[in-house]
């Protein structure tokens, strides 16, 4: 039986036990909870679910009072053929663990009348004694076919002419995460409608990478060039930093792009390890504040050094 065999059961049913999904954001773990509760609760929806951001709301408080309170309040005559109330808590992983504690606690307690589901991204941050008290899902990374797909069709359904291409590159940019990939149709979108010389303009990938501020493509293809084959390295910072502040693109994200160039070349020696351990130490300091030109200086010492030490 696999994962989604096993909810239709419980919504069928109309019992769910206590649940815990993980997995990478943006994968469906909150609708697929609120969708299951709505079609159990029907119209009681909001009289028999708890939705909570325990991001936001992760104290011990919060589950002595909030949840406890919600948890033994009787279910009114006429809530529906579910007698059993649900609380959700997104973003379980960063409740404390005192939270955590209290929370097992109110679950043994309140077992007969209210169900649980903690949804977060890292599993190993939820307290062993929840594990062990739910059902776990691991929710995986939406494939870039299923993701291209569904795209399309809101691009159809929203009238937004737009290239396969540059839904490729929304789906890769987006690394896996829908909401991530809605979000950016959505701005593509407004945009279009806030300018009526755009209204009939087609969306191709150049479209896409000006307005998300990632990187073109041909932009890292021309970078990734340089520090291969320059060895003015004057010449080379100042081609870099002019393409990098013209096009918007962060040291950071430049040295994401950089790392797959990297990993996919042929490279003699052990260049690569080198430059990787350049480009570590370079990421590191970014995120301790050091100066992105200095940085930048540095990769590409990095990349002329190799060069000569492995030719």
């Amino acid at each position: 039986m696999n994962d989604l065999t096993s909810v239709q059961k419980y919504i069928e049913q109309k019992s769910l036990p206590n649940l815990l999904f993980y997995g990478p954001p943006g994968t469906g773990k909150t609708s697929t909870i609120v969708a299951c509760a709505k079609k159990m609760y029907d119209k009681n929806y909001n009289m028999m679910c708890l939705e909570l951001n325990a991001s936001d709301q992760r104290g011990i408080e919060v589950v002595r009072e909030l949840i406890k309170t919600f948890a033994e309040t009787q279910v009114p005559f006429g809530g529906g053929e579910v007698n059993t109330k649900l609380v959700i808590l997104d973003e379980a992983d960063a409740m404390t663990r005192d939270a955590q504690a209290a929370l097992r606690r109110i679950m043994e307690k309140y077992s007969k009348t209210t169900r649980f589901c903690m949804i977060c991204n890292y599993v190993s941050k939820i307290i062993p004694a929840l594990q062990s008290r739910t059902t776990k899902f691991k929710f995986r990374q939406i494939s870039a076919q299923d993701a291209a797909g569904r795209l399309m069709q809101i691009c159809r359904e929203e009238q937004i002419d737009v290239t396969p291409e540059a839904i490729n590159d929304v789906v890769k940019i987006s690394d896996g995460d829908m909401r991530k990939m809605v979000n950016m149709l959505q701005s593509i979108n407004m945009s279009l409608k806030s300018r009526p010389d755009l209204e009939n303009v087609r969306v191709d990938r150049n479209y896409v990478f000006k307005l998300t501020g990632f990187p073109n493509p041909a932009d890292i293809d021309r970078i990734f060039a340089v520090l291969l084959e320059s060895d003015d390295i004057l010449k080379s910072y100042r081609e870099i930093n002019d393409i990098r502040k013209n096009k918007g693109i962060s040291l950071v994200s430049l040295l994401k792009d950089l790392s797959e160039k990297l990993m996919a070349a042929k490279t003699p020696g052990n260049m690569k390890g080198n430059i990787f351990k350049r480009m570590a130490d370079i990421e590191y300091r970014l995120s301790v504040g050091a100066s992105e030109e200095k940085q930048l200086a540095s990769l590409i010492g990095g990349f002329m050094e190799s060069r000569h030490v492995s030719s």
